[in-house]
């Protein structure tokens, strides 16, 4: 018989220096058994910077996309708006080619859940609910958004489900009012919401850490029970994104789609999702897109 595998731990005080009160509170909770960061999660001042003003960017290539956004133009016209405004002022859209992706952003509409491919051939109607979701590299920092639009007047089904995904960003966002809460406080409340509005939460797809690289830990699911998840804690960057469906909670994907990236709602209901970038500070969470 062999000897058992001693796990490591994740959180380590460096050799020769004191612990601060942060150290002390993760290894508190390290030694519960709870599943905190590692070191390299929690970024130093110059990578704030740099996701902060990535973050910027990201905020203001969807602010230009809100300019244009009407019944009549293509989401290839959503997506040529998203890549010209973005290289012009030095940025890069990290989407594109990514992991195969051909295009500059995302445009999910109605019962599109996420990952929707921009094309000429999709017009946006009146009644349109569209999900624009971009991602930017800016000098190598990377930040995460997405906003639902709706096109001209639409039925009050789906403008609730726009609001109550809005609401539920809200919802999460306030849950990490003060650092060391877990991310499954964070999927417990907003699954609450939107079960409690009798909509759902999709389970498949979640946020995650972002700044360094466009997919990094922790995963950050929007349902589950308190207390699990990985332990936030100050200078930790990271996205919030419910995707919450009219219907029921499960997805697939689209068997038209060659590149295997759109995802739909299973019963084809409508959903909907909003996201931000946030940064956790020893006062809570800013939102470092908008």
């Amino acid at each position: 018989m062999g000897k058992k595998k001693i796990k490591s731990p994740r959180w380590v005080v460096p050799q020769g220096m004191q612990p601060t009160d942060m150290d002390l509170r993760i290894l508190e909770w390290q030694a519960k058994g709870k599943l905190v960061p590692t070191r390299n999660l929690v970024r130093t001042q110059g990578q704030i910077e740099g996701i902060r003003k990535a973050g910027a960017l990201n905020t203001a290539v969807l602010d230009a996309v809100a300019e244009m956004v009407a019944e009549g133009i293509s989401t290839l016209d959503i997506d040529r708006t998203v890549y010209e405004y973005t290289t012009a002022h030095g940025g890069i859209p990290a989407p594109l080619h990514y992991e195969g992706f051909p295009a500059s952003c995302c445009t999910s509409i109605n019962d599109v859940v996420c990952h929707g491919i921009p094309c000429e051939e999709d017009i946006l109607e009146e009644g349109d609910i569209v999900n624009v979701d971009c991602t930017t590299i800016l000098d190598g920092y990377y930040a995460d958004a997405s906003r639902m639009f709706v096109i001209g007047k639409t039925t009050p089904e789906r403008q609730r489900l726009v609001d109550v995904a809005w609401e539920c960003l809200k919802i999460g966002e306030r849950v990490c009012a003060e650092p060391y809460v877990f991310v499954g406080d964070i999927g417990n409340a907003i699954a609450g919401h939107a079960h409690s509005c009798g909509m759902t939460v999709v389970r498949d797809l979640c946020g995650h850490g972002v700044g360094v690289d466009f997919h990094e830990d922790p995963e950050v699911v929007h349902y589950g029970r308190k207390g699990t998840g990985m332990l936030l804690v100050p200078g930790m960057t990271f996205t919030i994104e419910p995707m919450i469906n009219a219907g029921d909670w499960y997805v697939c994907g689209d068997e038209e789609d060659e590149t295997e990236w759109i995802v739909l709602t299973e019963d084809g209901s409508d959903s909907a999702q909003w996201e931000h970038t946030y940064l956790m500070t020893d006062n809570g969470v800013e939102i470092l897109t908008h």
